[in-house]
């Protein structure tokens, strides 16, 4: 690891879960395909202050883009020779981290994760930030289903300059100003859209928009005006609401930031049958994100949910008893139980194994009926500490107080008598 970068806490990304893992001392972590997605400090964050780093206060949306959006580590960065010395193609990331593109070094130019590059674009060309290189792009390319002879991959001109660097810095600095002013012009024109962050290339000549409409919205006049006002080539994008989420950032309301801005690159769709597999109630304020749409994060433990349900018997809606008709209130998958309540005894809940249901079902199946629940229900004894109970109030007893007055006093005489 190099020693001058300084790493605070890193996010191990599954398909199911992540993990986050402290540490101070510059070990190496885990890996996760050989790329660890990382929380890295921005400039300001490494100005430490009679030894402790500060950082910028911006909870990862500072405008250096480099607290947490998209960030990796590249564990083989430090290997001088790739397995393949014939492969040139280097990952480059955009903006913050939002787009990302392969690009072939055709003359072999010295590349080194985090330097500034400019590569070709459609028209002109764009400054971009090295992100990966080595094997660990062919593993990237193979999980988009890139090829090398794609011919969509374009060249890398040149190491950027200071020149391209105080121009790209410049370019940065009023991309705020004129989102600001691209709205305003929107909605004097009364577009049903919302514009959420816009994107100048690396040489100034063009600006791609991003917005997010419910409807198709004609900004054909739009186009004209912002061409007129911003003279630059302008280009409408038109994303979803979790793209949107993705490129702006945010808070989750587990605390930490946005799965979507910070590792997760594929959006899976979420619907309200993965709410159901997980036997959770539809609330939709809890359920949905910053995006207004149901949380990524319930597809993360929906295969082991899933798993868990192979075991439940099937139509368990309700068992037949001498005792009479028992209905399934209340199903604990993950403990694997399932709770039933009598018509005749309201709030008497007997909670049942699953392997129990299975034989009181094949009971009822081959035309028997069990004498009643309590035979199969699962009984927990609660067992309280008393000694924890003691100093609660209406348990303390005017005897415990003098006796501890008395233990008060003859700690201070025998303290006082020590001193003499």
């Amino acid at each position: 690891m190099r020693p001058h970068c300084y790493y605070s806490n890193f996010l191990l990304a599954s398909s199911n879960c992540f993990t986050t893992v402290v540490f101070n001392d510059l070990k190496y972590p885990p890996r996760f395909n050989g790329v660890t997605h990382i929380n890295m400090g921005c400039s300001t964050c490494t100005t430490a202050k009679d030894g402790v780093v500060t950082g910028c206060q911006s909870k990862g949306g500072c405008s250096s883009g480099g607290c947490n959006r998209m960030n990796v580590y590249d564990w083989f960065a430090d290997i001088p020779i790739s397995f393949n010395e014939n492969f040139n193609i280097v990952e480059v990331s955009f903006k913050k981290g939002a787009r990302k593109g392969f690009y072939r070094n055709p003359s072999n130019f010295e590349l080194h994760k985090g330097g500034l590059v400019v590569v070709e674009a459609a028209q002109g060309y764009d400054v971009g930030e090295v992100s990966l290189q080595g094997e660990l792009v062919k593993s990237q390319m193979k999980k988009r289903k890139v090829t090398e002879r794609d011919d969509t991959i374009r060249n890398i001109l040149r190491v950027a300059n200071e020149q391209d660097t105080n121009t790209i810095v410049d370019i940065r600095a009023k991309e705020n100003e004129t989102m600001v002013r691209a709205r305003a012009i929107s909605r004097s024109m009364n577009l049903e859209m919302k514009i959420g962050d816009i994107e100048f290339q690396g040489d100034n000549k063009k600006v791609t928009i991003f917005y997010t409409a419910d409807d198709r919205v004609d900004f054909r006049e739009l186009v004209k005006v912002y061409a007129k006002e911003f003279k630059v080539k302008i280009e409408m994008r038109q994303i979803g609401a979790r793209q949107e989420a993705g490129r702006i950032g945010g808070i989750g309301t587990c605390g930490r930031e946005l799965c979507c801005s910070t590792w997760l690159n594929d959006f899976k769709s979420v619907t309200t049958q993965t709410v159901r597999y997980q036997n959770l109630a539809i609330n939709t304020d809890k359920l949905s994100g910053q995006c207004g749409r149901l949380k990524c994060c319930l597809n993360y433990e929906l295969d082991t949910y899933n798993d868990a349900l192979r075991n439940f018997p099937k139509h368990a809606d309700r068992i037949d008893t001498e005792d009479g008709m028992a209905y399934l209130k209340k199903t604990e998958i993950l403990k694997k139980q399932m709770w039933y309540e009598y018509d005749t005894q309201r709030g008497n809940f007997f909670k049942l194994d699953i392997q129990d249901v299975k034989e009181l079902l094949f009971m009822n199946k081959s035309g028997k009926k069990p004498k009643s629940l309590d035979d199969f229900a699962i009984v927990e004894d609660v067992k309280v500490d008393e000694s924890k109970h003691e100093d609660l109030v209406g348990q303390v007893t005017i005897a415990t107080l003098e006796e501890k007055e008395r233990k008060k006093r003859r700690n201070k005489n025998h303290n006082r008598n020590k001193k003499r």
